[in-house]
């Protein structure tokens, strides 16, 4: 398993303060919980903020949450510790700790990007949902590489950091593969939402100019790595400049797959 190129104990923090879980919640989740006693699966959970809101919203539920960083389960943690139906683990999503049809419903929130075996893990997704569970698979598309007017030696730069970063497993394009990813899972009854994510017409508001400078900071070392150090650090000055350029849009958009496990997995399965 390829290392976490944002591993870093201030990205627990930015992650928390990234999104809103409630308003997640209402628009993604909670109409998939008609049964009030669900077993409920958070891969990739992080510092563990929708975990926690499902878990509070929901007490009769029942909520895992597993990482492959240690670190993001420590912070989790210690940021929840209030909720009994709420569990966190150390896991690597390739080869779930759980048996066969465990879930109701299995969600992975911005996770898929980082990973160099995808589809092994929507798979493994799959394996623990129960016939007649959902999965939801919700990640970036284009993040970092769309901008107009083209900045050319800025685009030069960050085309150069993705080769490297794609040695780690990172793809800036995985939104868009998620549909025939499930496709090819076995899930049945696929919805696909396309939503803008970062969308930035002229200069970037000051608070999500500070997370993009924090989140280069975290990715700096890779970025060092492919660059050098010095056009790292020229690297990250210039796409901030560009961020707060009046002239300049920016934007990615964000995918949520929903697909259901056949009623026939079972079935096949004991056949087998």
């Amino acid at each position: 398993m390829t290392n976490y190129i944002m591993e870093d104990p201030r990205e627990a923090r930015r992650l928390a303060e990234k999104v809103d879980p409630k308003i997640w919640v209402d628009n993604y989740f909670a109409h998939f919980l008609s049964n009030s006693h669900s077993r409920i699966l958070d891969v990739g959970c992080g510092p563990g903020v929708l975990s926690a809101e499902i878990a509070q919203r929901f007490p009769t539920t029942s909520v895992f949450g597993v990482d492959a960083s240690a670190e993001r389960i420590k912070a989790a943690e210690s940021y929840n510790r209030n909720h009994e139906n709420l569990h966190f683990s150390t896991q690597n999503a390739e080869h779930l700790a759980f048996d066969n049809h465990e879930f109701d419903l299995v969600f992975c929130r911005l996770m898929l990007e980082y990973s160099p075996s995808p589809e092994t893990v929507i798979n493994e997704m799959h394996r623990v949902c129960k016939p007649g569970g959902h999965v939801v698979l919700q990640d970036l598309d284009g993040q970092l590489m769309w901008h107009y007017p083209e900045d050319r030696e800025l685009q030069e730069a960050l085309e150069i950091f993705l080769r490297k970063a794609k040695t780690t497993g990172f793809d800036p394009y995985i939104g868009r593969k998620l549909f025939s990813f499930a496709k090819n899972a076995g899930f049945t009854s696929i919805s696909v939402s396309v939503d803008p994510y970062h969308l930035y017409t002229g200069r970037i508001p000051d608070k999500e100019l500070d997370d993009w400078e924090l989140k280069l900071d975290i990715a700096l070392p890779l970025i060092s790595e492919a660059l050098g150090e010095q056009k790292a650090h020229a690297m990250k000055k210039r796409f901030l400049e560009y961020l707060c350029d009046e002239d300049t849009l920016t934007y990615s958009v964000i995918f949520t797959v929903t697909g259901m496990v056949p009623l026939s997995t079972q079935s096949n399965e004991k056949k087998d």
